[in-house]
Parts: structure tokens; sequence; C-alpha cells
């Protein structure tokens, strides 16, 4: 039984007749006998197949992704309403599309801040993504409602406190979780219902669906989409090959 369409499809296109061929239904069938037995004595050449089909997707996707990137620069990089930490002037740019209650957000949220430590010289731009439900909507504009009323500091302190909150997201919550790190929990609150926090939650949406990302984390490194999680050593092997060009 084939395993997967990849393997389909190279076998279907080992078993195929050379093109412009006309052979009597004997030779057709001698023919198709030869090239079964050559792949059940080589198995590797058909592993060698999918992979170079892989590798040629994986490359047209990549370049895919570029165009789109290049396409959405201006709303990814300098949409004038995402928080941006690290290095302002940093000469990578990492752009993080997240979620609070997303547990891949929450493993990675560590390592990004890791990232930023050993390397002084990366800009993050944050994108609030709330895909998970009424929670993470609800996650999102707190936050977005902290930055508009404290500042970016405050947000970063909201980032941090959200991505370790293990319970549901309720008004008293937020509010006690805005009140114990020294912020204005009702204000935080009342903000969340101003309609430029929405428009900043639908802004990125639809930025996210121009870009296929379908789930959270996902990351630009520079002019390379990653979706998913990255751990700390992948990030920063990504970063390296960046300034290498």
């Amino acid at each position: 039984m084939l395993r997967t369409p990849l393997t389909a499809l190279a076998l279907s296109a080992a078993l195929a007749l050379p093109a412009g061929a006309e052979m009597s239904d004997a030779e057709r069938t001698e023919f198709r006998a030869e090239v079964r037995a050559y792949l059940l004595d080589n198995p590797e050449v058909l592993m060698e197949a999918i992979g170079v089909l892989e590798q040629r997707q994986a490359e047209q996707q990549a370049m895919g992704d570029q165009q789109l990137l290049a396409d959405n620069a201006d709303a990814l990089f300098n949409d004038g309403a995402s928080w941006v930490g690290g290095n302002p002037e940093g000469d990578v740019t990492i752009v993080e599309f997240l979620d609070y209650r997303c547990g891949y957000c929450k493993r990675a949220h560590p390592e990004v801040a890791e990232l930023l430590a050993r390397d002084g010289n990366i800009r993050l731009i944050v994108k609030e993504y709330p895909i998970l439900g009424e929670d993470s909507v609800t996650g999102a504009r707190f936050a977005i409602a902290t930055k508009k009323v404290a500042g970016d500091d405050a947000y970063r302190t909201m980032n941090d406190a959200l991505m370790a909150l293990r319970g549901d997201m309720t008004a008293d919550t937020l509010r006690a979780l805005a009140d114990e790190n020294g912020l204005d929990g009702d204000a935080i609150i009342a903000a969340m219902s101003d309609p430029e926090v929405n428009r900043i939650i639908a802004a990125n949406r639809a930025l996210g669906q121009r870009l296929n990302i379908n789930g959270t984390p996902s990351f630009v490194f520079g002019d390379q989409m990653v979706r998913g999680y990255v751990p700390l050593d992948t990030m920063e092997q990504i970063v390296k090959s960046l300034r290498e060009g």
C-alpha cells in the first residue's frame, strides 16, 4: 500500500511509458515489468526521486512566500500599530504572529526572548493573531488595549504575563493581572472596546490570510516565512544565514 501521495506520484512516473513511444501490448507489459523489477531491486531510486520532488516543491514555496512578503511589506514591518521590541534599529527583523491560548506560542515565548537577549541586533515585531476561540480574542484585545493605554513597556509586561497565564481570560482575571503589575486594570478593560482595537485585529487577520498563515506561532525572518514553532537554535541559524546573505 502506498504511504504518501508523493510515493504514488513517483511510482506512476516510473511506470509511465517513454514519451512518444509506440509499443505493442506485449512490449508495454514487458517494459512495465522491467521498470517494476528495477524499482523493487533499487528502492533507493524511488526515495531519491521523492527527495528531489520535495526539494523542488519547497523551493517553489519559498519563492512564492518571498513574493507574498514583498507584496505585504508595509503591513508587516510598518503598520504603526504593532509592538516593536528588541533593537528597533536591528539589522534583522523578525515578525511573530501569536495567540495567547496557543501552547506552542507559550513554548516559543522564552526562546524568542532568549534570542533577543543573546543578539542585540534584532528587531522584533509582534502581531496579535487570535485564532483559537473567544479567549484568544479577549487576550489580544487586552494586549492591544494595554499598549494603547499605558505604552510599549506595559505591553511587554502584559505580553509576558498573558503567555504565562493558565486560567480563563475573564475581565476580572485580566483586571487583576494588570493591577498586580502596577497598571490601571479598569482603564485597560475599558479600552478593549475601542474600535481601533477591532481594526488592528481585523488587519492582522487579513494580513495572515494573505500570507497563508493558518496556525500560530508563525514567523517572518527578513524575507523568509516560517510557519510553526521554531526552536532557539534554528532561529539563530536562520538569523545567521540572513546576515551572510
